[in-house]
């Protein structure tokens, strides 16, 4: 395959929140950075998401080693149908994203006070990680990943 067919970088991904004052919070706890926050509406915005009259503020969350990036949306308008933020860890579409931590125990702590629950177990993969899932703001489901060994 060409160099030119294929994405240069993933740049970030998107997620809808209902609350983004408790994502930004949530993201934060984890060591994201806020990067920068806007409020988009207009026809280009309409064109790109295929709706009418959006109006949507936009919090940019970057991770610590600068290559990721969230993109964290509350639509003011208009108002989208509801989700189903307990879904399980199977339903199709985007389930989960995963983030490396040097202490996973201090970590599930710290996203607890901002309301996140195990989904399941802490649970040792053979000799090479510990992890988890946790679901934070909006049903999100974020992995956990300690190195051990």
């Amino acid at each position: 395959m060409s160099a030119n067919r294929v994405p240069a970088r993933l740049e970030h991904v998107g997620i809808v929140v209902e609350d983004l004052g408790v994502a930004k919070a949530f993201f934060t706890e984890l060591g994201l950075e806020l990067e920068g926050e806007m409020t988009v509406e207009g026809r280009v915005v309409d064109l790109i998401t295929g709706l009418d009259g959006v109006r949507s503020d936009v919090a940019m969350m970057r991770t610590p080693d600068g290559h990721g990036c969230l993109e964290l949306i509350r639509y003011r308008t208009p108002v989208g149908p509801a989700g189903d933020s307990a879904a399980p860890s199977n339903t199709p579409g985007l389930r989960h994203i995963l983030f490396e931590v040097a202490d996973l125990d201090d970590v599930v702590e710290r996203l607890r006070k901002h309301g996140a629950e195990l989904v399941g177990e802490v649970a040792q993969y053979e000799d090479s990680y510990r992890l988890c899932y946790l679901r934070g703001p909006a049903g999100i489901i974020v992995e956990l990943a300690e190195k051990v060994g």
